[in-house]
Order: structure tokens, then C-alpha cells, then sequence
């Protein structure tokens, strides 16, 4: 999960990451355009200083919670921050084994999923506005820039598996604008792997990021989306469900592009 979708920025403190680099310690490297696109970005920014200060960014640093998202009516929803910066578990393996060719994580959080792909033989990056996110990802050896999934990413139209995992679909709090971005994203024989909430729920609120001693990050807009409300928003968006299962208590979706 990553708290906003709105902020700019590169791949790492103090430089550009060299072609040369691109496959990092683990994983086969990007090919064309898109690395070619991932070595011309800038250094990284530091996105939002709102989110360098977060109660986020701390627990990404530490890799411990408790973390929740609060409502402006108090309700809590558990962020799972314990389980993000642990390695890939079989429930995310029922994920994993589901991806196809070169992977873009959008919200990719601390990386444990690019680090997996890269693993498993995947050219993979990972898009993430935290730079505390960024930087774990790239210490774990993975692929990874701090920017939005709503500004210009490397090899548009190419990517061949894009994922909403950890309740990313909430990105931004207008589910149905990023599918149809990710549409754009994505390879016309491309598919999207959605990680949908557990009820039947279609929400869009503004939440700050909260921890236990009642610290609070800045408010931003968010929703939680269940297989329902995925389905419908996918038949406006380009997307027609291609399979659904559940492992390990999570549900997801597989998604492929309309006509494709």
C-alpha cells in the first residue's frame, strides 16, 4: 500500500541508475525503451515532505507497525506493515505465479514483490511516491522509481502485467481513473492482477495514515474496493475478468484488456 498517487520523482539519492544497472543484484535487466526510460531519471525527489515526516515512513524504515489508515470519523483499517516488509508469502505466490513477462508494481511499497518477480526470472519495476518505499526496494536489490502511476512511467503500453496489490486499487481515491490508466500502461495482451478488498465494499474517503501514539500524516483520498464494485469499474475501463480466487484469507482478480 502507498499512501498517495500525486507526487513526482527518480530512482535514487544523489545520482541517475546507470543503464549498466539496470538488472541490479537480482532479476534479468529491463529491455528497450523502458530501460532506457528508467536510466534517464532524475535523481530522486523527496516527493512530498509530508511523507518523508510520516508515520508511513517511519514504519517502512523500522519494518514494524501497529499502522492504520483513520477516518475522519475515527474508524481504523489496519495497515499490515509487518507482512509488506517480509518476504513474498504463499498467498502473494498465488500472485506471483500468475504474472507474465516484464511486471510493473505500482504502489510497490517496500519491495517485497519486485524482489520475488526478480527472483523468479521477471524484469520487474516498481513505482512508488514514498522515498522511504523506494530506497528499501532498491537496498533489497529490486527495481524501483519514486514517482505516481499518474505521471509518465518507462515503457508505457508495453508493460505485460501490471499490480494493484496491498489496496492499491485505492490509489488516489477514484478507482475507475486508474484502471483506465493502468489501460494505458499495460500492453494490449496485457493483463492486471487486483488484490481486492475481502467484503463487498465501494468507498472512496480521505484517511491519514495513523500510529499507535496518535501521530497523523496528512489527509489524502483513498477507497477500498470489493469484487463487485472491481467488476463493474472494469467493464468501463477497458478490463474483462479473465479469472478470481482467494489464498491465505486475500482475494484477487486477474484482468485482461478488452479485445485484447
Amino acid at each position: 500500500m502507498t499512501p498517495a498517487g500525486t507526487a513526482r520523482g527518480g530512482t535514487r539519492t544523489g545520482g541517475r541508475l546507470p543503464a549498466g544497472d539496470l538488472a541490479g543484484p537480482r532479476g534479468p535487466a529491463l529491455r528497450g525503451a523502458a530501460a532506457d526510460e528508467v536510466a534517464a531519471a532524475g535523481p530522486l525527489d523527496p516527493c512530498r515532505a509530508a511523507w518523508r515526516a510520516d508515520p508511513y515512513t517511519e514504519a517502512l524504515r523500522t519494518g514494524r507497525g501497529p499502522l492504520y489508515l483513520r477516518r475522519a470519523d475515527g474508524w481504523l483499517l489496519p495497515m499490515e506493515v509487518e507482512r509488506w516488509c517480509a518476504e513474498a508469502d504463499e498467498a502473494d505466490r498465488s500472485l506471483l505465479g500468475r504474472c507474465e513477462g516484464e511486471v510493473l508494481d505500482i504502489g510497490c511499497g517496500p519491495g517485497r514483490l519486485v524482489v520475488a518477480l526478480a527472483d523468479a526470472g521477471h524484469p520487474v519495476l516498481g513505482v512508488d511516491v514514498t522515498p522511504a518505499a523506494v530506497r528499501r526496494t532498491i537496498d533489497a536489490g529490486g527495481r524501483a522509481l519514486c514517482r505516481s502511476v499518474f505521471e509518465p512511467l518507462p515503457g508505457e503500453g508495453r508493460w505485460r502485467t501490471a499490480l494493484l496489490v496491498d489496496g492499491n486499487v485505492g490509489i488516489g481515491g477514484d478507482p475507475l481513473t486508474l484502471l483506465r490508466r493502468v489501460a494505458e500502461v499495460v500492453d494490449v495482451r496485457g493483463r492486471l492482477l487486483v488484490e481486492v478488498s475481502p467484503v463487498d465494499v465501494d468507498e472512496r474517503v480521505r484517511v491519514r495514515v495513523a500510529d499507535s501514539r496518535g501521530r497523523l500524516g496528512q489527509p489524502f483520498p483513498w477507497a477500498r474496493v470489493g469484487e463487485r464494485a472491481l467488476l463493474r469499474l472494469a467493464a468501463r475501463s477497458g478490463w474483462v475478468r479473465a479469472e478470481r480466487w482467494r489464498a491465505g484469507g486475500r482475494r484477487f482478480v486477474a484482468l485482461h484488456r478488452a479485445g485484447g
